[in-house]
């Protein structure tokens, strides 16, 4: 087996979510619970089959977006992995959706930090191990810190 680290290609601005789902139908389904969850949400799919024909499979409704899924799930090859690549849309207002997708069997990461995948390869194939999702920690926050993190999530409009 060979580990290797593959670094997630996008703009800064875009959300990922990596997941792992078991069915040629989930993109599909996938597509179809993001446009009812968001009107007018532009993304892009990436799903990589593992059976049959092992190809990948794209969906969404941005081609910008889509292409970048397509090109970041050739660079992972990993089974069965889809990548959704978001513009202006945030992974905590399509998580609970995400996750009622019955195909859907985990989720990496949502996230629009720099992402490095760690993948393992063997013989049959690769296969995702972790995910590394932005950068360590450099400190603990402070009362101004905390006061800033409850100013911004108001601004949001997540909490009141």
């Amino acid at each position: 087996m060979e580990l290797k680290v593959i670094k997630i290609q996008k703009p800064d601005e875009i959300n990922i979510i990596l997941g792992q789902t078991h069915f040629i139908k989930s993109v599909e389904d996938i597509y179809e619970v993001l446009v009812g969850a968001i009107p007018g949400i532009k993304f892009g799919l990436a799903f990589c089959e593992a059976s049959g024909k092992c190809l990948l499979r794209g969906e969404g409704t941005d081609k910008e977006m889509e292409k970048l899924a397509l090109e970041n799930a050739r660079e992972l090859a990993c089974g069965h992995l889809f990548i959704l690549c978001m513009k202006n849309a945030f992974p905590v207002n399509v998580l609970p959706v995400l996750r009622n997708v019955p195909e859907i069997c985990s989720i990496y990461c949502a996230s629009a930090n720099p992402i490095e995948v760690v993948v393992a390869e063997t013989e049959q194939g690769r296969g995702v191990m972790g995910v590394i999702d932005g950068f360590s920690p450099r400190g603990t926050e402070s009362e101004e810190d905390v006061k800033w993190r409850k100013n911004l999530l108001r601004d949001l409009g997540y909490k009141l």
